[in-house]
Formats: C-alpha cells, sequence, structure tokens
C-alpha cells in the first residue's frame, strides 16, 4: 500500500496517474456537446450503490474508467455557453495548474511552520485586494471557504465591536434582496433571525437608503443598538449593487458596522471599464470577495476583508501546540490567528497564478465581457413578447418571466415556468435558475461564461418558450 503514497520514490508514477486523469477531463470537455445529460437521481444512483467500497480495483486508470460513468459522463459542465444557471464560473487554466500544484503539496495555510511560502503568498493577495478595495493602510483579511464564511466571520467581528453584552438589542441592517447567509449567520451567532432588519428595495433592486435612514432612527428610540449594515455588490438574483455611498455615511452617523457582501460583484475590482460601480465599498470597515464567481477561479477562493487589522482579533485562539502566544511576540505570521478555520488549503495560490499569467486587466476584460452580454439579453428579452424581464442588470444576471397574452392564469403561468426550467434541464440542451419576484415564479440567466453569445441566449429563450407553450396547451386541453 506504501506505493500509493506520494513520495521521492513514486514520483513518476504521480506524473502518470495524474496526467491520465488530466487527458480524460480534457477528452470529455473537447466532447461535451451540452451542459447536462439529463440523468435524473433515479438513474445514476443504483450505480453509486452498487460499488462496494470495501473491494478496491487495485490501480488509479482501473478507478479512473469507473469514474467516467459515475461522474464525468453526467457531471454540470459550467465550462458549456449554455449553461446559465448559478453563479457558477468557467475556470482559467493557470488557476487549474495551480490547483494541482496546492493539492500535491498539501500546504496547510494556518501556521507558518506548515506552509512557509505559502503564508507570504496569502497575504500578499490579501494586501492587493484591499488596496483594490481602498480599505487603507492598516487593512487586513484572510482566504475562506466562500461568501458565507466571509459573511459569518465579519458579522462576528462587528458582534464583537459593537460592545454589548445583551445580544438582545443588536440589530443588523441589510436589503430584502442580500443573502441569505446574513440571516444564518444572525441565528449562528446567538442573535436570532429577528435581529435581522430588512429593508425594501427600489425599482433597481437597490437597498432604499431612506428607508434605512428611518429604520436606523427608530432602532436608536427604541434604545437598540444597530451592529451592522449589510450592503450588498451583486445580489444573488438581480446582481444590483446597493448605493454604497449613502449606506456609508448612515453608518456613520449611527455608529454601525458597515459590511459589503461583494462576493459576485468583487470582479469589478479588475474590471477596466465598471470600476466605479463599487464607489463607496472603500468606506466598509469590512468586505466579502469570491474570486470563484467572477475572477473565473476554481471552487473553492472566497476572502473576508477588514479596514482595521486589529479587529480580527476577535477571531484568534491560542493553542500551544499550534499557536502558543510566543508566537506573536517572536512576529511568527500564523494566518489562524485570523481565521475560523484552523486547517486550510492552500487556495490563495489559484488567484497567484492567475494573476502572474493573465494579469488583474485580463480577468477584467473576462468579467466586462460578460456583464456586456447581460446588457444584449436584456434587450433581446425587452424586445420579445413571450417574456418579462425585471431590472437591466448592473452586472451579468437576467430576471425574467414566460409570459403568454394578457388574462392568463397567473398561478398557471408560474406552473409553466417551473415545468419549462425542469423540462429544460431534464433535456440536457441548457442549465438556468429560478427564483420568486413578490410571490411569483421568475427564471434567471446567471451569465459568467465569455463564451457565451447572444444567439444563445435567444436559443435558449426559443426552448423556454417551447417547454411553457406545451404544458399550457396540455392543461388547456385536460381543462376543456
Amino acid at each position: 500500500m506504501r506505493s500509493h503514497l506520494l513520495n521521492d520514490a513514486t514520483a513518476e508514477q504521480y506524473r502518470r496517474s495524474v496526467t491520465e486523469g488530466v487527458e480524460r477531463v480534457a477528452r470529455r470537455l473537447a466532447t461535451t456537446r451540452r451542459p447536462f445529460t439529463g440523468v435524473t437521481p433515479d438513474d445514476l444512483a443504483p450505480a453509486v450503490s452498487a460499488v462496494d467500497l470495501d473491494r478496491p480495483l487495485g490501480d488509479t486508470s482501473a478507478a479512473l474508467e469507473e469514474l467516467e460513468d459515475l461522474y464525468l459522463r453526467d457531471a454540470v459542465y459550467f465550462h458549456h455557453p449554455r449553461y446559465l444557471g448559478h453563479l457558477n464560473c468557467p475556470v482559467v487554466i493557470p488557476a487549474l495548474v495551480g490547483e494541482a500544484v496546492l493539492s500535491a503539496v498539501n500546504s496547510s495555510l494556518d501556521t507558518w511552520d506548515q506552509s512557509a511560502g505559502g503564508t507570504l503568498i496569502e497575504r500578499r493577495l490579501v494586501d492587493w485586494t484591499a488596496d483594490r478595495v481602498g480599505l487603507g493602510p492598516t487593512a487586513d483579511g484572510v482566504f475562506t471557504s466562500g461568501g458565507t464564511q466571509s459573511n459569518l466571520q465579519a458579522l462576528l467581528l462587528a458582534r464583537e465591536e459593537a460592545k454589548t453584552d445583551d445580544l438582545t438589542r443588536l440589530r443588523v441592517f441589510t436589503s430584502e434582496c442580500s443573502h441569505f447567509s446574513v440571516q444564518k449567520s444572525a441565528q449562528l451567532l446567538g442573535l436570532g433571525r429577528s435581529a435581522v432588519v430588512s429593508i425594501p428595495c427600489d425599482a433597481d433592486k437597490r437597498m432604499q437608503s431612506v428607508v434605512l435612514a428611518a429604520e436606523l432612527a427608530r432602532c436608536a428610540a427604541e434604545g437598540l443598538v444597530p451592529m451592522a449594515i449589510v450592503a450588498t455588490a451583486g445580489t444573488t438574483d438581480f446582481g444590483s449593487i446597493d448605493p454604497l455611498p449613502e449606506i456609508a455615511a448612515l453608518a456613520a452617523e449611527y455608529g454601525a458596522w458597515m459590511h459589503v457582501d461583494a462576493a459576485y460583484g468583487c470582479g469589478l475590482l479588475a474590471s477596466p471599464t465598471r470600476r466605479h460601480l463599487l464607489d463607496g465599498i472603500e468606506r466598509a470597515d469590512s468586505v466579502t470577495v469570491d474570486y470563484h464567481k467572477s475572477f473565473f477561479q476554481p471552487v473553492s477562493s472566497s476572502a473576508v476583508l477588514v479596514r482595521d487589522a486589529a479587529t480580527l482579533r476577535h477571531a484568534t485562539y491560542h493553542a500551544d501546540y499550534l499557536n502558543p502566544r510566543h508566537t506573536v511576540e517572536e512576529r511568527i505570521p500564523n494566518q489562524v490567528d485570523k481565521s475560523l478555520q484552523t486547517t486550510r488549503r492552500f487556495d490563495a495560490l489559484k488567484l497567484w497564478l492567475t494573476l502572474r499569467t493573465m494579469g488583474a486587466h485580463g480577468v477584467g476584460q473576462l468579467f466586462d465581457e460578460v456583464c456586456d452580454l447581460a446588457s444584449d439579453g436584456f434587450d433581446l428579452l425587452a424586445a420579445d413578447p413571450r417574456y418579462d424581464v425585471v431590472v437591466r442588470p448592473s452586472l451579468s444576471t437576467l430576471v425574467f418571466r414566460y409570459a403568454p397574452a394578457a388574462g392568463a392564469d397567473p398561478e398557471q403561468v408560474d406552473r409553466a415556468n417551473l415545468h419549462a426550467r425542469k423540462a429544460l434541464f431534464a433535456s440536457g440542451e441548457a442549465v438556468v435558475a429560478g427564483t420568486k419576484v413578490d410571490g411569483r415564479q421568475y427564471l434567471k440567466f446567471t451569465l459568467l461564461n465569455p463564451e457565451t453569445t447572444a444567439h444563445d441566449i435567444a436559443a435558449v429563450l426559443d426552448l423556454i418558450a417551447g417547454h411553457a407553450e406545451q404544458y399550457l396547451g396540455e392543461n388547456l386541453v385536460h381543462a376543456s
């Protein structure tokens, strides 16, 4: 069994095995003609369940051969131009090289004595990103597993900075379109979901700062503590960006921690043409960025950034075996001092190799392309009598609804849109997402692939309409 351990004696075997795995994926990518096969859980589950994990196949080649049928054949492929579903991006090759390197070396980014250069690379990227945000010379941060963890850590810091032992008095303000992790974090932090004050959005799906001001005043009048205001720079459904300068001014007036969830919109930090859309973010106390959304990185690659490095102490615990207190005095850079995690992958390497190969400008150009495509897609939808579209996108999402002639039963139309999404997924021809707007069922394109074209969007709209019309037609026949 030692022959399977990676070391100096098995380096050649490692090269051959990984090369075979890469070649299989490359062949699959080269021959995939649609984003999904349409396989159902009932179709695939028996094959997975039939695998006897106590009877190994003996070599990697056989295991890879088996994996073709269990995973590679039926995977949902985000690189396909008609994958228009969730916030999953196609990934750039330099980042994949980084993934291969970091997996093999297997550094753990919690302490210096486990990572050395990896620690310094992560710290350099945190500084680079904080500089792009404009957080100032005392900024810091740490890589995380994703936006949910980043938001949780930011709100933990905000809770501690609020300096009250009465958690029942704390309130968190965020828009009705913000990410569910705000409510989830409040629950995990002992605040309860009732601590989150939902602020309505305007017609462009941006937080209404006038209502926020009124709610903050009401909070103060009732003796409650405005712990944090969470602004969103790129909502999951609409890609909308809250009015950051106005929110920053209100946060300063009421002494609230300002957190900006830019998990989606962080790609604007590298944009050659749209960076101004984030104006005001430099006044935040903390910022979430998800490189695995709009920097075209493989999952996972996220970070939480803070204006004042000292606030990260609220996540610090010292263990004698890991990061004893004397290491601080010795100025040993242990990243675990800043993180909610202990063992942690060297995910920063993927972004490092991306920037060193393509440059930030190259990444930003790709993100600009998908934002331009979304604008074209909006024009297509707005001109198409079969559809209602909600709002012109700031980033790269489009929320719309198949809407037949006026007078149609709204509940039937809801079911038709749901059916169309499911039927499209089952066909494997394209993948789209769904959401609700004012209680009604809508569909969503999340455009993160620069290879997607306006022709792809038009073709998928035709497919959706076909499925919806078939559903409505069949139900009219059954009803008559």
